[in-house]
């Protein structure tokens, strides 16, 4: 698609936000409906769109995106209502008599760009809050998931015009034409580079933004964890995908106490949860394209792997891999990982753990292992990240009740439930003063009488 036409695109959702339909509540809502429809009656569709892009069985498709997506639908359906309605705030007495409130405005166009590696779930899921919070919306879908894309296009085709809802497939070269057209918000999902470009560009236009980014998000492990759950919980976490998720656990930081005793744990989970030969396991799914799989393999270390290792390059497949005794120095600590493989580095106490997270970029998720009480607070209070899990990992993506988002490097703004509606929506302070009465303190010329009834209202 050249240039051009996307000028013509967001003009045409341009035109159809000033007519105001999207500012009724319930057209809003009659589509949100239609799209819930939509989505449920085209599951297969997008299930065999997910499978053919990342090898993903059907349970794992619907439990991390389309599941997802109809809690996210069904969340705010339920409460779009409330959210939209202005909210009565406090009036200074000050500025007696009158009414103050707070009334949600839809910022108008916006342009949501989604990554591949969970490209159903992370393209709908913020759609759903911009389109609930009243805006039209240019969808741009990654070049690398195909297949899930037709499917995303015929599932909102079905519901809306391309004035309201566009659907747009592509590359750098798409890419780079959008970010020359100013959107009134842009909402990014992908890496640290693309993320910053898309700032820079955005900043020209004096245009918001939501980057939600990743990094390298530590597993913390230490003496007084249940070592066979925490074992458990991080191979279904760390593999989900084969890896390939924002907030995957990227390392073990393992107290050298329990080091041993954890990494054979993560060794039998490994085996019961993919098979002795996770690379024949239909359900294990595949790194998304032959780039992504040749830069892991250079990740690898045959000198330090404790398990797996285990490639097929034909089938884009690396098995479950441990790092065993990894160093902060090796290749595969210098970069966000995206894939099966798992460094494990052990430390002795706790400033090791805080001295070297605190010393790089803040990761989009961190995660502890821990009975101690006292040692679950030092690290979430003193250590920088965008969220997390005490005792697991990953599920604290998977709620509409707390936002999800990144910190300094690993993300601006964040999303889901009431704070996504929150996200794509302006709120205009307003102050609506009665006429009946008009207090003259205010206005010259001042007296003396008038500045001490100024200073009791305002102290």
């Amino acid at each position: 698609m050249q240039s051009v036409d996307l000028v013509g695109l967001v003009e045409n959702q341009r035109k159809f936000f000033a007519e105001g339909k999207t500012l009724d509540v319930k057209y809003r809502i009659q589509h949100l409906k239609k799209l819930y429809k939509a989505i449920s009656s085209n599951l297969s569709l997008i299930h065999e769109g997910l499978k053919k892009d990342l090898g993903k069985s059907e349970s794992e498709s619907y439990m991390c995106e389309t599941g997802l997506v109809l809690s996210e639908l069904s969340y705010i359906l339920k409460h779009i209502k409330k959210f939209a309605k202005p909210k009565r705030v406090k009036t200074p007495l000050a500025q007696y008599v009158s009414k103050s409130y707070r009334q949600p405005m839809p910022y108008g166009t916006v342009l949501v760009m989604n990554p591949w590696n969970y490209p159903f779930l992370l393209s709908i899921d913020p759609l759903i809050e911009a389109v609930a919070a009243g805006n039209t919306v240019v969808l741009k879908l990654s070049a690398y998931s195909p297949n899930t894309n037709q499917a995303i296009k015929t599932v909102l085709g079905s519901v809306f015009p391309e004035e309201y809802v566009a659907v747009l497939f592509g590359g750098s070269q798409i890419n780079t034409a959008l970010m020359q057209i100013k959107f009134d918000y842009i909402f990014f999902t992908g890496s640290k580079r693309v993320g910053q470009i898309v700032y820079e560009n955005a900043a020209k236009n004096l245009t918001p933004v939501s980057l939600e980014l990743g990094g390298k998000s530590p597993c913390i492990v230490d003496e007084t964890a249940n070592i066979k759950l925490a074992a458990k919980r991080i191979v279904w976490g760390k593999f989900l995908n084969l890896g390939q998720t924002c907030v995957a656990p990227d390392y073990i930081l393992c107290s050298k106490k329990i080091h041993s005793k954890l990494v054979a744990e993560i060794k039998k989970q490994i085996v019961l949860q993919f098979g002795e030969n996770p690379i024949e396991n239909p359900d294990y799914g595949k790194i998304i394209n032959e780039k992504h799989y040749l830069r892991l393999l250079n990740l690898l270390n045959p000198e330090k792997t404790a398990h797996g290792g285990r490639c097929d390059q034909a089938a884009l497949k690396i098995e479950p891999t441990i790092l065993d005794n990894a160093a902060f120095t090796d290749a595969v600590m210098q970069e966000e990982i995206f894939g099966p493989i798992l460094p494990v580095i052990e430390y002795s106490n706790d400033s090791e753990v805080i001295d070297y997270v605190s010393g790089h970029d803040a990761p989009l998720a961190l995660y502890i292992f821990s009975s101690n009480k006292k040692t679950i607070k030092k690290f979430t209070t003193t250590l920088g990240f965008g969220g997390g899990c005490i005792n697991d990992v990953v599920i604290h993506l998977a709620t509409s009740y707390m936002p999800f988002g990144g910190y300094k490097e690993s993300g601006l703004g964040s999303y889901h439930g009431k704070t996504g509606f929150d996200t794509f929506t302006h709120y205009k302070s307003i102050v609506d003063k009665k006429t009946f009465i008009d207090l003259p303190m205010r206005y010259q010329p001042f007296k003396k009488f008038y500045m001490k009834l100024v200073r009791f209202f305002l102290h």
